[in-house]
């Protein structure tokens, strides 16, 4: 018997993705968030959970799919990066799925330009792209964001509280 790896598949449009759990810190329900000046246009906005600034990125953009304004319905799944938390909206959360190692196919043997894609699974009803939160952000991007995230949290606020919307 092989060994499984567990993924978190959410839905944006038609088309399924997926992270692999052990990225993955939580999925709530989607929120207000804080702009962020100064920062990558892939950054949608910020968001404090309990007391941490994390970034959401406009990831229907990064997988070029259309923009659209977050709803009360969406997701917001809180994953981590080696360097960092992020937010990604997504339409919807799918749950867990414990799939076969052996089974998920290299994205390069399928598609070798497909960007920030580290696998692909085969399902019945379809296929499902495991994204790679680590290639997400270009060093220049994330370079950017760190300046602008520190600038924001060493901006005064009117009542001396915690910037960004709070969940």
């Amino acid at each position: 018997m092989g060994t499984y790896r567990q993924l978190v598949p959410f839905r944006l449009d038609d088309q399924r993705y997926a992270l692999p759990l052990t990225c993955v810190e939580r999925i709530v329900r989607s929120a207000a968030l804080t702009p962020l000046p100064g920062s990558p246009e892939i950054i949608l906005g910020l968001l404090n959970v309990r007391g941490e600034i994390i970034p959401a990125v406009k990831i229907r953009r990064r997988f070029r799919l259309p923009d659209r304004p977050l709803s009360p319905h969406d997701h917001f799944v809180i994953a981590r990066t080696s360097r960092r938390a992020v937010i990604f909206p997504v339409d919807a959360a799918l749950g867990v799925l414990d799939y076969p190692e052996d089974e998920i196919l290299a994205s390069a043997a399928v598609a070798p330009k497909l960007e920030y894609v580290s696998g692909i699974v085969r399902l019945k009803d379809g296929l499902i792209l495991i994204h790679d939160p680590d290639t997400f952000f270009s060093l220049n991007e994330e370079t950017t964001l760190a300046r602008a995230i520190e600038a924001y949290r060493t901006k005064p606020t009117a009542r001396g509280e915690e910037p960004g919307s709070s969940l």
